[in-house]
């Protein structure tokens, strides 16, 4: 649970908690996570005591109820560290929390949010399957109703969490007479039920201590009050969803700067200790032009996402710049990364050094909450559909 004190801090305070917390216990422990192959659980229990499972969740629900623009602050701070650490709690404050918090019933809401926020209850969103990823409302989970309960069939995969989660939000077709998105709806699904199984993967290209896994639905029975937003949200699941996928896409991208970020640092201090040629790495015109070029797209991506952040508090969601947001600073993550490990020459390739890990969990960021080609396609595609009512682009900043 949140450790109590922590509702009297202000933001400032709070933040600089935070910053703490990832300089002296996570950072310090990235080694050990690695050779035990998942995050410490005394981490994840610290997780919880300092709020982290909470920052999105509103206080009358027992979360810390920051807003947008003061997640993405907070998110750049924890992110300095591995960003497997993330991967923890990230389903809870943004793609469960959020779609809860907007969409369900006061009940559910009452129930969920507090043990949430407490890090008592882990949730995973179970969305994607084999014949529907980017193209979700291709789903074929099923739920019939039968009495008072829906009978679900399926198998979701590449699951944050998946592995650990209390609870699903089940996305499956409680309509089969109708295709597409209209028959979809959202399911909480208690872990322990008959019928739910999990597995994981034999092998992660990267975020390997958080591995995503599968869920298995073998005539599963849940209450139909378990419905996400009660007998209303029958067919409603993948509206509901996109308002917890876009914070939590948001949150992805703020997530790359900070991992830039720290990237940034240690090839810094590296390229200003090694000598070659006897003077620093750091006196080469060549190692320059790289660093300054890095540092400039780490700055472009922190601009481009603090704004999306704060267009977010001012009201409507502004999913056109949340995904410009997402893609490129995604992209941008990669291209530090992978530049920076040049820099490390053979230390790039071999030993303990952190670049290397994070330039392999940082690919992955480019695939999660959306891949950089489904983004590059709905933004054309919005940007055809506004310039054809009026001239201008989707969330445009014009009077």
């Amino acid at each position: 649970m949140i450790n109590p004190e922590i509702y009297d801090y202000t933001f400032d305070s709070y933040r600089k908690l935070i910053a703490d917390f990832t300089e002296n216990e996570l950072i310090p422990a990235e080694n050990e996570m690695v050779q035990a192959g998942a995050v410490p659980e005394r981490l994840v229990k610290r997780m919880a005591e300092v709020g982290l499972f909470g920052i999105s969740i509103p206080r009358k629900y027992g979360g810390l109820e920051w807003n947008m623009e003061q997640q993405v602050l907070l998110t750049l701070e924890f992110t300095r560290a591995s960003c497997v650490y993330r991967s923890r709690f990230s389903t809870v404050i943004g793609l469960c929390s959020q779609a809860i918090l907007d969409h369900g019933t006061e009940d559910q809401r009452a129930e969920l949010l507090p043990k949430m926020a407490a890090g008592e209850l882990v949730t995973a969103f179970a969305l994607t399957e084999e014949g529907a990823g980017s193209d979700a409302a291709q789903l074929a989970t099923s739920a019939v109703l039968e009495n008072e309960n829906y009978v679900l069939n399926g198998d979701k995969r590449y699951i944050t969490n998946a592995g650990w989660a209390h609870a699903f939000v089940v996305f499956a077709r409680t309509d089969q007479s109708i295709p597409g998105a209209k028959g979809v709806s959202a399911l909480i699904v208690d872990a322990t039920l008959p019928g739910v199984s999990t597995s994981l993967p034999t092998r992660m290209n990267g975020h390997a201590e958080a591995p995503v896994g599968e869920i298995h639905l073998n005539n599963v029975s849940v209450p139909s009050s378990n419905m996400l937003g009660g007998a209303r949200g029958g067919g409603q699941g993948l509206t509901m969803a996109l308002r917890g996928i876009n914070h939590a896409r948001l949150h992805v991208a703020a997530t790359c700067v900070g991992q830039a970020t720290r990237i940034l640092e240690e090839i810094t201090s590296h390229v200003t200790d090694r000598e070659q040629f006897n003077a620093p790495l750091a006196d080469l015109g060549a190692v320059q032009a790289v660093l300054g070029e890095c540092f400039a797209e780490v700055e472009a991506a922190r601009a481009l996402v603090m704004e999306g952040a704060r267009s977010f508090d001012e009201g409507d969601v502004p999913r056109h710049r949340i995904a410009a947001a997402k893609l490129f600073a995604s992209e941008m993550a990669s291209r530090v990364a992978d530049k920076c490990l040049q820099l490390l020459g053979g230390e790039g390739i071999v030993g303990d050094h952190p670049i290397p890990r994070m330039w392999r969990d940082v690919r992955a960021l480019r695939i999660y909450e959306g891949s950089s080609p489904i983004h590059e396609r709905n933004l054309a595609v919005a940007m055809i559909r506004q310039g054809k009512i009026d001239g201008r682009l989707p969330n445009s900043y014009r009077v």
